[in-house]
């Protein structure tokens, strides 16, 4: 009997709300049933940049994103529905990760706020929505993230290799999954993904990514901006740890080039190095972390050749390829994790890992939030 659960997934390159159908009746694999993305409005995109800069007295304004964002995922989920045939009554709950506004679990006061409101979301689909799925395992001592490498050992974890899931949207993070299973499942935030090459692109050249990565191709790696931007502080920190927006962005970078000297670089050279500081942290977290066999790669920037390539470079004794060689396409491994995170809270089993985490312990995350008449 078919088990179907939908996973929502809107990351931090904020490039539209991956939204899935996920089979979980068999006890092995579970089944991608139905994919479908769905555009966010231009207005909504532009509002949820804005809001990454709120000050903190205008929560009436958030409030109402908030809200909006919540019937824009709902739209998604109603549209992923037909597109499988199915109807709520054929769904058990939905898995909305939301988009992520803060991620601040080293505050004084931990916090991650994720906003596309619940409520509005199981009023206008019918479905119960299981969400917040960060705040309790900050609330148990953990980083909040990442939360999908509990999904990566379910789904990817291989007996005859150690294997590294490599996740890279606006951030990129990794999951090492050794060979062995008596041993630790370990995973943290590698740093900067997409994030930063996209927003040099929107300034640049009014384009939301780099297609294939050509026009970092075009330009000349920086050494001495790329040595000083991988002597950050994150890079160094010992895992577990997460990071976001927050601490990696085109402000940032402004000040690596200002305390480089090379404030004069120019747009294609500062777009090939902003790629290479993405593969090289990346690789450097790969090969301090353990002897990874392979690399499964998911997320937008699998889609990008040459950072592709930059990382195979840089990992010469480590396949680097796409999840896809192992029956999960690359788009949509994030959400199933949602989804695969909602069936574990419905059947109260913990979701996370505090290993990867740095949690107290591992308990069962997210919120219920059922339909009223």
């Amino acid at each position: 009997m078919s088990e179907y659960y939908v996973g929502l997934m809107s990351g931090t390159s904020m490039d539209g709300i991956d939204a899935v159908v996920v089979d979980f009746s068999s006890s092995k694999t579970p089944k991608l049933i139905c994919t479908y993305s769905h555009p966010l409005p231009v207005d909504v995109y532009r509002e949820l940049l804005a809001s990454r800069e709120l000050a903190d007295d205008k929560l009436n304004q958030l409030h109402a994103l908030d809200i909006r964002l919540g019937e824009i995922f709902a739209e998604a989920t109603l549209a992923l529905l037909d597109k499988a045939k199915l109807t709520a009554k054929d769904i058990v709950a939905i898995g909305n990760h939301g988009q992520t506004i803060r991620h601040r679990p080293d505050a004084d006061q931990p916090f991650s706020l994720q906003i596309g409101d619940a409520k509005t979301l199981a009023q206008k689909t019918g479905i119960r929505v299981i969400s917040d799925f960060r705040t309790a395992d900050i609330k148990a001592g953990g980083q909040g993230a990442p939360l999908a490498p509990a999904f990566h050992k379910a789904v990817f974890q291989s007996e005859t290799e150690t294997r590294g899931i490599l996740n890279i949207g606006g951030i990129a993070n990794i999951t090492v999954l050794p060979a062995d299973k008596s041993l630790t499942v370990t995973g943290f935030d590698t740093g900067p993904g997409n994030n930063m090459m996209d927003a040099w692109m929107a300034k640049t050249h009014n384009k939301n990514f780099d297609k294939n990565g050509e026009f970092a191709r075009s330009g000349q790696i920086n050494e001495d901006l790329l040595n000083l931007c991988l002597s950050d502080v994150y890079f160094k920190t010992t895992p577990p740890k997460s990071t976001g927006f927050e601490q990696f962005n085109l402000d940032w970078f402004n000040q690596q080039l200002k305390n480089s000297g090379n404030e004069k670089l120019n747009a294609a050279d500062r777009q090939a190095t902003l790629c290479e500081l993405t593969a090289r942290s990346i690789a450097d977290a790969v090969v301090s972390t353990a002897d990874i066999n392979h690399l499964l790669v998911c997320g937008g920037g699998v889609h990008n050749s040459y950072l592709m390539g930059r990382i195979q470079l840089a990992l010469p004794n480590c396949k680097v390829e796409s999840s896809e060689v192992c029956g999960v396409h690359p788009d949509w491994v994030e959400a199933m994790a949602f989804a695969w995170l909602a069936k574990r809270t419905i059947n109260q089993q913990t979701g996370n890992l505090p290993s990867v985490t740095g949690a107290k312990k591992a308990v069962m995350l997210g919120s219920i939030t059922s339909v009223y008449p």
